[in-house]
This record gives structure tokens, C-alpha cells and sequence, in this order.
């Protein structure tokens, strides 16, 4: 991926080696139960967020960066850059304002305005503070436990989570919120892919008009990025935890079908074609 000489976000919080922990909250989940139910189940990080109890930050620490982790630290503020420049033009083309998302880069465990949150969950969106949050040491992860390497893999991690926050703006989120309030744990789960999936399509929107405006893209990104989406699919990611997948459960979508909506965001770049609420197929 050519990114280099892009342009760098003003909307990055670097709280790398800020340290917080967890009080113990009397009737609380554990965080290590916490892990194994988003492990296991795919459950909703928001949703587990908000049962971790209170934060309480402390002492900062005094670590050094490599110089390859500062790398990343630049790398995704140039992704951020093009996701700002990119949903800047096309809300402006639907008649909106877009307002930009902050990017909060962590170590080991944060507090947001959803809650307490350990790197181990993955990166994050959070509604309610508007902001994305990542542990750089996931994209180690993504390359050695989800066999899926490259900068562009790591640029889609970035403009998914991305995806979210546009959905907050046009207001999905909150549809999907209330409807979610009146249905089902299954009727609840099939939503939640399905606001996924469009995610999904929205960091391939990204990508199509960052390539096109800046010529972004060296052979053998897009195999990255939907390398990366496949990998994260729940079916693969329950059979690896556990030997077996239960549908009922997923929350993000199969491999197959994060991949397919991620190609049809990056094929089209029209928004109206992200609509996974009234695709009759996923």
C-alpha cells in the first residue's frame, strides 16, 4: 500500500503506556470471563464493555516505542487521514456533515466512555465517546494467529471500525439498537452481522475512492484485505476456538460473507450498495 505521502489525521490520541486497571465491581463479570464470552460466542464487544464495571487509571508508564510500533502509529494515521477525506466528500454528495471520529491508540487495556476494554478484545468502536480504539500489538496478532499480513489488511482493521462511526452518523446504529431491544438473542445476533457486514462494505467504499483519488493500492492489497476479512469470520473463528460454529450466535458474519460485502464496497464505492438490512441474502 502506497501511504507513505499521505496525509497525516489531527485525530489521534496516543495514550500508548498509559496504564489502567479495573476495580473489582461486587456481581461484575471477571474480564477473563468477559474474554472467553467474545472469544467463544462473538458476542458484542459495546455489549460487554458496558458490564466491566468502573475504571480507575494509574501511574503512567515510561516503556520505549520501537521505532516499528511509531511506524504503525504513523501508518494509521494516514488510514484515518483517507477515511476522513473520503466520507468528508461522499456526506457531502448525500447533503450531510461528516464529523470526523478520534482514534485513541492504546497499550494493554483502556477506559472509554463505553467502559473498560483490554487489547485482547480487538480493536473497537465506541458510539458513545465516537472514537476508535486499537492496540497496535493487534496487527501481530492479525499477521501470526490470523494468518493475515500486510498494511492494507491493517488499513481495512482501521477503516471498519471507521465504518461504525458512519453508521452512528446516518443514524443506523441506533435502529439497529432499538430493534434489537424488541427482539430475540438469535433475532438480535442476525442484526448485529448484518450491521457488520455493512461495516464491512463501508471499508470497501473507503478503499475504492482512496484509490482512486490517490492511487493507494499495489498488487496484492485487495488479496490482503479480504484475507483479513476472512479471517476474522465467525465461523473461523469458533471452529479454531472450539472445533465446531454455532450460527445462532455469530455476530460479524461468515468469512464468505465478510469478504463478499467488503468486494462489494470496493467494486461499486456507492453507499446505497452497503444496504445489508434489506439484502435478502447475505
Amino acid at each position: 500500500m502506497r501511504w507513505q505521502s499521505g496525509r497525516r489525521s489531527e485525530n489521534v490520541e496516543d495514550r500508548r503506556g498509559v496504564r489502567v486497571s479495573k476495580k473489582a465491581a461486587g456481581g461484575g463479570i471477571g474480564t477473563i470471563i468477559i474474554l472467553l464470552i467474545a472469544l467463544f460466542l462473538g458476542i458484542d464487544p459495546s455489549a460487554l464493555l458496558k458490564q466491566t464495571g468502573v475504571t480507575e487509571p494509574s501511574t503512567e508508564s515510561t516503556q520505549t516505542r520501537s521505532p516499528e510500533e511509531d511506524k504503525l502509529a504513523d501508518f494509521v494515521s494516514v488510514v484515518l487521514g483517507d477515511t476522513e477525506d473520503v466520507w468528508h466528500d461522499l456526506f457531502q454528495k448525500m447533503g450531510k456533515q461528516y464529523k470526523e471520529p478520534n482514534l485513541v491508540l492504546f497499550t494493554g487495556a483502556v477506559e472509554s466512555a463505553c467502559g473498560f476494554a483490554e487489547s485482547a478484545m480487538g480493536p473497537f468502536y465506541c458510539p458513545a465517546d465516537q472514537k476508535v480504539y486499537i492496540d497496535l500489538s493487534f496487527y501481530q496478532d492479525l499477521k501470526d494467529r490470523h494468518n493475515a499480513p500486510g498494511d492494507f489488511a491493517q488499513a481495512y482493521v482501521i477503516a471498519h471500525e471507521v465504518g461504525h462511526h458512519v453508521q452512528t452518523l446516518l443514524g443506523i446504529s441506533k435502529q439497529v439498537y432499538a430493534q434489537r431491544r424488541q427482539s430475540t438473542q438469535a433475532e438480535s445476533n442476525k442484526l448485529l452481522v448484518r450491521q457488520e457486514l455493512q461495516a464491512d462494505c463501508f471499508a470497501g467504499i473507503w478503499a475504492h475512492h482512496a484509490d482512486k483519488a490517490r492511487q493507494v493500492l499495489e498488487q496484492g492489497d485487495v488479496e490482503e484485505a479480504l484475507g483479513a476479512a476472512s479471517a476474522v469470520g465467525d465461523d473461523r473463528l469458533q471452529k479454531k476456538a472450539r472445533g465446531y460454529i454455532t450460527p445462532d450466535s455469530f455476530t460479524h458474519g461468515t468469512s464468505a460473507q465478510r469478504v463478499s460485502w467488503f468486494k462489494k464496497g470496493i467494486e461499486s464505492g456507492k453507499v446505497d450498495t452497503c444496504d445489508t438490512f434489506s439484502a435478502t441474502t447475505l
